[in-house]
């Protein structure tokens, strides 16, 4: 496997020409269905996906390209992100042709994965990103502007970019650690190599990994680029559990766990949840009532542009001033109540299993990320259902491929969970009890789902 495997990255390697057309014509697809729907008239109830271009570009981004780009990390890595991302290929292109600066302080803050998941999570539910191609255009097609920008100004022909500032590189870097394969570096052939003085022409590593001492997938894009050199670095299996379990003692970070616990198991859900929770119909009914007895009526006018809450009145669909408070209020309250919940469960499952150490909670927190993953993916697939219903296909089996791969990521979670916790004490006692309270971590996000799946 491992030798097959060296020659699928050194066949890449050596057709990175037709990749990077490959990139570029990605890139012309892209902007063709980002920019033009715009431009049409929304669709009326009589459009389908195969004669309408702004509900195919729909179906596309929201319900094929994203959900199954998450899916492509858990398989490949970050395989999209070297080979295929649009606004990886333009931040590459225009570093080379850019100023050239080294890479700002600011700009290396770990923090920018948090930030930038959580501000374009709320704000595309504000502005209903997956159901209006002005809003797309804004969200993603703001993003790319952004990664032309930092291509313009920052590196020689790297992707400044996509290590520090885009909104889903923190998602992506989780999701790769659960990949079954990796380049592997070799590090006795790399200083054989050295010792014997061979020259070799240094790697084009777009992401600027530090490819000698590279351990895991987190920050490689998998472009192939590295595959052979000094005979040291190849395209190689590995075990599932191998990054999060060995890599994670040392590698796992507060950021990190902020982003698994409170952004994707907590923001993710709350803004697949709003649409239909009679909770938050309940508790805007109440919030409107109480500021109409008060005679407080601007939060219920709809007058704000559509770049900042949605607002297509030619559809019906306008949003209030309370509308979106409320929008943000949920989103955050459910992901400080889940994130809090998990958090105090993970605590516990570090007590049970030894000794305090925050390390340990950053370590355990990423045996989370199986049902993170899964659970965005089922979360973006219900878009990809509603279209397919409405093109009057009957889905009868969506009901139990979604508790299926619920179960795979409980199972794979706890899998995780049990590599992680028998590394701290080879008590089973103890590993028992660590393993019930994560249990129990996994069942809280269990009923979140069930409650937007079967229940409401």
């Amino acid at each position: 496997m491992r030798v097959s495997l060296a020659r699928v990255g050194d066949w890449l390697r050596d057709h990175a020409r037709a990749i990077r057309a490959v990139q570029w014509v990605l890139v012309l697809v892209y902007g063709f269905l980002l920019l033009v729907p715009v431009f049409l008239p929304l669709p009326d109830d009589s459009a389908r996906i195969l004669n309408n271009l702004t509900l195919f570009a729909q179906f596309v981004f929201w319900g094929i390209w994203w959900p199954f780009v998450l899916l492509s990390m858990v398989l490949f890595g970050r395989l999209w992100c070297g080979m295929l991302c649009p606004e990886g290929s333009l931040t590459e292109w225009t570093s080379r042709h850019g100023l050239g600066r080294a890479i700002p302080r600011w700009m290396r803050w770990n923090g920018w994965p948090v930030v930038g998941f959580a501000s374009t999570t709320l704000y595309g539910q504000l502005v209903s990103v997956y159901q209006y191609p002005k809003a797309a255009m804004l969200v993603l097609g703001g993003s790319t502007l952004a990664a032309i920008a930092v291509g313009l100004v920052y590196t020689r022909g790297k992707r400044a970019w996509c290590r520090h500032l885009c909104p889903v590189t923190g998602v992506f870097a989780l999701l790769g650690k659960l990949a079954p394969m990796h380049y592997r570096v070799d590090e006795t052939r790399w200083l054989e190599s050295a010792k014997n003085r061979r020259i070799t022409i240094a790697v084009d590593c777009a992401p600027l990994m530090p490819l000698r001492h590279m351990k895991g997938n987190s920050g490689c894009h998998m472009c192939a680029r590295c595959s052979g050199y000094r005979d040291a670095i190849s395209l190689s299996a590995r075990s599932p559990a191998q990054e999060v379990v060995e890599l994670g003692a040392v590698e796992a970070t507060a950021w990190q766990t902020v982003l698994i616990l409170y952004g994707l198991l907590g923001i993710a859900i709350g803004a697949f949840h709003w649409t239909a929770s009679p909770w938050f119909i309940a508790v805007k009914q109440a919030c409107a009532d109480w500021l109409a007895a008060r005679d407080i009526v601007w939060p219920l006018e709809n007058n704000a542009p559509w770049w900042l809450l949605t607002h297509y009145p030619q559809v019906n669909d306008t949003f209030t001033w309370l509308d979106g408070g409320m929008i943000v209020a949920y989103i955050l309250a459910t992901s400080l109540l889940l994130g809090s919940t998990l958090s105090l469960c993970l605590a516990v499952a570090v007590r049970s299993g030894g000794r305090w150490h925050w390390q340990r909670f950053h370590h355990l927190a990423q045996s989370l990320i199986p049902q993170a993953g899964i659970g965005v993916f089922l979360g973006l697939s219900t878009l990809t259902v509603s279209l397919l219903k409405a093109e009057g296909l009957h889905l009868w089996w969506v009901s139990g491929a979604r508790l299926g791969l619920l179960l795979l990521a409980n199972v794979w979670s706890l899998w995780l969970a049990r590599g992680i916790v028998r590394g701290w004490t080879p008590d089973r006692a103890r590993q028992s009890g660590a393993l019930v309270a994560v249990a129990l971590a996994l069942l809280a996000v269990d009923g979140a789902w069930a409650l937007l799946f079967w229940y409401w």
